[in-house]
């Protein structure tokens, strides 16, 4: 299944976002609904509050009495860690039970206000962030919750910036608007990328991108949210992960999909990555076993492919398509893809040239679709690889 993570700060409208959601077909998982639950009259949760913070907690019907908890419980940094020592495990354990319980093919939607501020963003395969200009969720707090206003503020500053929810939003929906507004957006979302999604992930479909040359700067900060994925997925089996091609080099128009490197001791230790990247979104491509081989000192004639040996898989989200390839520490392909980044970041006139050249393929390729769109775009660059690869390795050296 799909795992969407969905926040956004107080009054910027994200019930709207999660209601229409439903209304498509996703499955709703509400965090703050299961807080509730967790400690409602009868459960385990709320005895354990009590045992730790006293009977003063209770309203007289015996149900929580949050400002009386809140009084209590904020007080001091250790009174909040013992209040998420009971609640945190309580919550993490029924959200997975309704994770379990939702359809394999099911678009799973995670409503969790704090994800920024509790760093969970690495758990969703897509983060969908709603947000508003702070006067419109001031004036929303105050007109249609009621909340005073000195009181929204303190509320709004406790929480993250909207530079921090931008940092981990793969999709940003602007709700500053009228209702329908933000519905459309949410609607398109659903049409474009999501269902596309969760199907190319059940069917194993890594994403593509067309062989046309953009520039975008938000190359840098998406393939740091790839990367944070991947250091969940692939734990201490990572020995680096690293973003490289062409759009890790500032100002180098590329084709808009993004190449991370991960880094692994063995070809075992990448192959027993295969399923844990597959279930983060991250299908294996298993034609794919190696680069193309370069002349090298130990291969003067460059054809022995096991030197070059490697794994690919690609990420299934149509919406940001990204190369991962795990090579092993220090393999020619390893390094090769680390030094080429840094040669062409260090020289202007080594990406005029490459430039030069990826203009080519792209023309070559430009009346031509899928794989045979793909055959002539590499015919053209696969030969200035060849060509610069013993200048890179030499100037690399040189570094060292």
């Amino acid at each position: 299944m799909l795992r969407i993570g969905l926040t956004g700060g107080m009054g910027a409208g994200k019930s709207t976002v999660a209601r229409t959601l439903v209304e498509l077909g996703a499955v709703l998982i509400d965090s703050d609904a299961i807080a509730r639950e967790v400690v409602a009259p009868g459960t385990p949760g709320l005895a354990a509050l009590v045992e730790e913070f006293g009977e003063r907690i209770l309203s007289p019907d015996g149900s929580l009495d949050r400002p009386a908890l809140a009084a209590v419980a904020f007080a001091d940094d250790v009174s909040r860690g013992k209040l998420n020592a009971i609640t945190h495990p309580l919550v993490g354990a029924r959200t997975a039970e309704l994770i379990a319980d939702a359809p394999v093919d099911a678009v799973v939607v995670q409503d969790i206000p704090l994800l920024v501020e509790n760093g969970l963003a690495p758990l969703m395969q897509l983060v969908v962030v709603v947000g508003a200009e702070e006067e419109t969720r001031l004036r929303r707090l105050v007109e249609h919750r009621g909340v005073a206003e000195a009181d929204a503020r303190v509320r709004i500053a406790a929480q993250a910036t909207d530079e921090q929810r931008r940092a981990v939003a793969d999709v940003w929906l602007d709700n500053n608007g009228a209702p329908e507004v933000v519905e459309a957006q949410v609607r398109e979302l659903w049409t474009r990328r999501l269902v596309p999604f969760e199907r190319n992930q059940r069917e194993g479909v890594r994403a593509r991108a067309d062989y046309v040359l953009v520039t975008d700067p938000e190359w840098d900060m998406q393939a740091r949210r790839i990367i944070a994925r991947l250091h969940l997925a692939c734990g201490a089996s990572a020995v680096r992960i690293d973003h490289v091609g062409s759009t890790a080099v500032h100002g180098l128009p590329a084709k808009d999909i993004i190449d991370i490197q991960v880094t692994v001791a063995d070809m075992a230790t990448a192959e027993s990555l295969t399923d844990a990247l597959t279930a983060a979104g991250f299908p294996l491509a298993p034609q794919v076993t190696h680069d193309n081989p370069k002349p090298s000192q130990g291969d003067p004639d460059g054809t022995d492919r096991t030197l070059w040996g490697k794994r690919l898989h690609g990420n299934a989200d149509p919406g940001r398509p990204a190369n991962i390839h795990l090579r092993v520490q220090n393999s020619l392909g390893q390094r090769f893809a680390l030094d080429l980044r840094d040669w062409l970041r260090a020289h202007e006139s080594a990406r005029s040239e490459y430039l030069a050249v990826k203009r080519g393929a792209e023309l070559a390729a430009a009346d031509l679709t899928d794989e045979a769109a793909g055959d002539a775009y590499y015919v053209v660059k696969e030969p200035w690889f060849d060509a610069v690869y013993p200048v890179v390795t030499e100037w690399a050296a040189a570094r060292a």
